[in-house]
């Protein structure tokens, strides 16, 4: 799972073939031991626990490169490797 950016001690990831699971396109996140899965397109929870302070940042921050975020989508998907996005700052 390779991490394609990280902010404020969130790191952002993308797994390589992940579509079974939520059948949408999505990250997974993590902090401080807790992990979710959060939709590219609108930014909601799809799975897991995240502290809404840091899910909010997430959400601002998918705002701001959902489309680099469903490019490294479709990169992931085809089993290839996602380029790094810039944090939020």
């Amino acid at each position: 799972m390779p991490t394609i950016s990280m902010f404020y001690g969130i790191l952002v990831s993308i797994f390589y073939g992940d579509t079974e699971q939520h059948h949408t396109p999505h990250i997974h996140v993590r902090y401080q031991g807790k992990k979710a899965s959060i939709a590219i397109d609108d930014g909601r929870l799809l799975a897991g626990d995240f502290p809404p302070r840091q899910l909010r940042m997430v959400q601002v921050w998918i705002d701001i490169h959902r489309d680099e975020l469903m490019a490294d989508w479709e990169l992931a998907v085809a089993g290839d490797e996602p380029f790094r996005i810039a944090p939020l700052q």
